[in-house]
C-alpha cells in the first residue's frame, strides 16, 4: 500500500535511526555508552510519584478529562508558577491549556495555523518537529540559520520581506535544543517586535527553561511587553522534573492563539490523564528543589564531558542551558561520518548534526543524561574511548 506523499516528502526521524543502531549494537554485544536521544535518567520528585499513585488510588480519576483547557487544579498551578518563577500573570481559564507534553503541541501549532503556501520561520539547527509540520500541513519551512558567530540567535533582519510577508509562524527555542545557547532580553524583544511588523504568532518552545548553568535563569518570551498578544509558549514537565514518559505539559499566552491550538487538539486527542494533571499540580508546587538538584547534576557531567574533550584536543565551548554539548566534528569529517566511526570504534553513541537540519551540519551533539550506575564515571570513560581514536575538532 502506498503511503500518503506528505510522508514520503519528509526525511526518516533521526532518533528513530540511531534506535535501530543502538538496538542492533546492543544484540551484539556493544558495551555502549550513549550520548543519544536525551532522555532524562534521574528519577522524578518523590512528590510527584506519591501524588500520582494516590491520584489513582483515589480516583475516580479514569475519565476523560473533557473541560477545554485542563483540570482547575492543574491550571492554578500553572499560573501560580509561571508568576512565580517568570513575572508574568495568566489567566487560567483561557491563556493556559494542558497538554500531552510539548512535542504533540508544537506539532498541532502548525497544523492549526498553517495553510498550503505558508510559511513558518524554523530555526536550524533545531527541533525536527517545527519544519516536519509544517511540511504535513502543506507549509513552507523557511531555514533560519543559526552559528556561533550570533551566539545562535537567528538574524531576524535577514528574513526576506517576501518570505516574512507569507510567515504566519516564528519557532524560537531556548534554552536552545541541540547548541545549548540562551537567549537575551534584547533578542526577544526584537522577535516581539518583528513578529508584529508581520502579523507573526510566535511559538516559544521552553521546554529546558529549567536546565541552565548562569546566574540568571532564562526568561520567558511572554515577559515582553506586547508578547501576550503575538505569542504562546510551550512547556514540559519532561526535562525540568525528569518525567519524560508521564507526557505532560502546557501551552500558555496569546488567548486566541492557545484557543486556536486547543481546537486542532480537540479533533485529534483528549486531554492529559487526569491523574496525570492533579500529579503535575502537587509537582509544580513542591519541585523548585528538584530542579535545582538537576541543574547541579548536570553541570558536573557538563563540565567532565566539556574539560575531557578538551583534553584531547577537541574544541568545545559549554552550554549555557539543556542538557546537550554541540561539538564541532573531527576535522575531515561529515557530522555523520564522525557519529558513524565514534560508534563503530569507541561504542559511543552521539547524534550527526546533520539531523536537525543543513546548518547542523559540521557538528555532534552529546547528550549529559544516560543510564548508568554512575553517569560521572562513564562520561570520564567515553572520553577516554574518544581519545584512542586520535581525533581532534573544530
Amino acid at each position: 500500500m502506498e503511503r500518503a506523499r506528505r510522508l514520503q516528502a519528509i526525511a526518516p526521524y533521526p532518533f528513530a535511526e540511531i534506535a535501530r543502531l543502538k538496538e542492533q549494537a546492543l544484540a551484539e554485544g556493544w558495551d555502549l555508552i550513549d550520548f543519544g536521544i536525551g532522555d532524562p535518567d534521574m528519577p522524578p520528585p518523590e512528590c510527584a510519584k506519591r501524588a500520582l499513585a494516590e491520584a489513582v488510588e483515589v480516583g475516580p480519576l479514569n475519565n476523560y478529562d473533557e473541560s477545554s483547557y485542563g483540570l482547575p487544579a492543574f491550571l492554578d498551578a500553572v499560573a501560580a508558577w509561571f508568576k512565580d518563577r517568570f513575572g508574568v500573570e495568566l489567566e487560567p481559564r483561557g491563556e493556559i491549556k494542558v497538554t500531552i507534553g510539548s512535542k504533540e503541541a508544537l506539532a498541532k501549532a502548525a497544523w492549526a495555523y498553517i495553510n498550503p503556501g505558508d510559511v513558518s520561520l524554523v530555526p536550524t539547527p533545531g527541533y525536527g518537529v517545527y519544519a516536519s509540520n509544517t511540511q504535513f500541513a502543506g507549509g513552507e519551512a523557511y531555514a533560519m540559520p543559526l552559528g556561533p558567530d550570533t551566539g545562535y540567535l537567528p538574524d531576524l533582519d535577514a528574513v526576506p520581506a517576501e518570505i516574512a510577508n507569507r510567515a504566519k509562524l516564528l519557532f524560537l527555542n531556548y534554552p536552545h535544543n541541540p547548541t545549548g545557547a540562551v537567549a537575551t532580553e534584547e533578542f526577544h524583544q526584537r522577535a516581539v517586535e518583528f513578529a508584529e511588523r508581520y502579523n507573526i504568532l510566535i511559538c516559544s518552545d521552553a521546554a529546558y527553561s529549567e536546565v541552565y548553568y548562569g546566574d540568571e535563569p532564562p526568561m520567558s518570551i511572554l515577559a515582553v511587553d506586547g508578547a501576550k498578544e503575538r505569542a504562546i509558549e510551550f512547556h514540559s514537565f519532561s526535562k525540568t522534573f525528569c518525567m519524560t514518559g508521564w507526557r505532560l505539559g502546557w501551552m500558555c499566552g496569546f488567548e486566541d492563539g492557545v484557543a486556536g491550538v486547543s481546537r486542532m487538539k480537540s479533533y485529534v486527542d483528549s486531554n492529559a490523564f487526569p491523574a496525570m494533571q492533579q500529579a503535575g499540580a502537587v509537582t509544580l508546587r513542591c519541585g523548585g528543589g528538584y530542579a535545582s538538584q538537576v541543574r547541579a547534576a548536570y553541570k558536573r557531567r557538563r563540565d567532565i564531558l566539556v574539560e575531557g574533550l578538551r583534553s584531547i584536543g577537541w574544541t568545545v565551548e559549554p552550554p549555557q542551558g539543556t542538557f546537550f554539548v554541540w561539538v564541532p566534528s573531527p576535522q575531515g569529517m561529515t557530522s555523520a561520518e564522525a557519529a558513524a566511526k565514534l560508534l563503530s570504534e569507541a561504542h559511543v553513541i552521539t547524534i550527526p548534526g546533520s539531523s536537525y537540519g543543513e546548518y547542523g551540519e559540521g557538528y555532534i551533539r552529546f547528550s549529559l543524561t544516560m543510564r548508568a550506575d554512575d553517569v560521572e564515571a562513564r562520561i570520564a570513560e567515553a572520553v577516554d574511548r574518544i581519545s584512542r581514536l586520535d581525533l581532534s575538532s573544530g
